[in-house]
């Protein structure tokens, strides 16, 4: 994990260099389209989350393109790695402590979102004011898969319908929030961002409805991770016993701090960009014999 973040930093401190050092047209072309790339925090919500889960929330990279529609108007399109977990054996409740389920996972989220600025930009890119307020809402997908370890070992929970229900491990996601921007350069910004998504399955930690018979179960590792009250020395929950809340959906929300870089109007085009065109000025005047000027 150490190492993938430092790749990303890495990356999005020499794109730019990368980028600035080829043919780039002067300040008064306007550029509309950015890189966007950054890390930041995710934190879940859910049957398994715990008050004091913000102060230990787990780590997300993204990198996206961004585009301005007009002078307050943009779309996103970011692709976003994060990672989640919950587990009672840290909560507070003792009824929570006692169930003793547990889940992380590794999650990607595809999205598209519009971008409202409170400030407009200037009349050229360049000339957009120091520091911005925006809102983002849009649509996106998420790919989430919830393991828990046991007796040495990781399993997909997924697989094994520890409530006796198939789910997908896609879900489509509504995300929306705040964000402020700072100007660090001509071609560069400084933003930083909060998001709460609003998911479409109970089942980002693999807990939803009820307990369930280990006898209703085939595979004995199912039946295990359904109910882990026995390795607590407790006695198992009755079938139909709560297990989690069905009521109300998982989310989860992402912090970011995101590089902003306005690429080159020749950037789609390649790095040769557009050809220049040399021309000859034509001589206008000529002098005749007595040295004065004539056409």
């Amino acid at each position: 994990m150490k190492r993938l973040v430092l790749i990303v930093l890495f990356a999005l401190i020499l794109l730019p260099e990368a980028v600035f050092s080829q043919s780039f047209f002067a300040m008064r072309r306007q550029r509309s389209l950015m890189f966007v790339g950054g890390i930041g925090t995710a934190s879940y919500l859910g049957d398994l989350a715990n008050d004091g889960d913000y102060l230990q929330a787990k780590p997300t990279v993204n990198v996206g393109l961004q585009y301005y529609l007009n002078r307050k108007l943009g779309v996103r399109a970011d692709v976003t790695w994060f990672q989640l977990s919950g587990s009672d054996a840290k909560a507070g409740a003792e009824g929570r402590v006692g169930r003793n389920l547990s889940f992380s996972s590794n999650n990607f989220e595809i999205s598209a979102v519009a971008i409202y600025n409170l400030y407009p930009q200037g009349r050229t890119f360049y000339q957009r004011p120091a520091f911005n307020f925006y809102v983002f809402a849009g649509v996106g997908l998420c790919y989430f898969n919830p393991t828990t370890e046991y007796q040495g070992k990781t399993y997909s929970l997924p697989p094994l319908q520890t409530e006796l229900v198939s789910y997908s491990t896609f879900t489509p996601v509504i995300p929306g929030g705040l964000g402020v921007r700072f100007k660090l350069g001509p071609y560069m910004n400084l933003s930083f961002e909060g998001g709460y998504r609003l998911t479409f399955t109970d089942y980002l930690d693999d807990v939803s409805t009820v307990h369930h018979d280990a006898s209703k179960f085939s595979d004995p590792i199912a039946a295990a991770l359904s109910d882990r009250r026995g390795e607590l020395s407790l006695p198992l929950a009755a079938d139909g016993v709560r297990r989690g809340n069905p009521n109300a959906n998982d989310a989860y929300i992402l912090f970011s701090a995101k590089l902003e870089y306005y690429l080159p109007v020749n950037f789609l085009q390649g790095s040769g960009g557009p050809k220049k065109v040399k021309t000859r000025r034509k001589a206008f005047y000529r002098y005749n014999k007595g040295g004065g000027l004539r056409k």
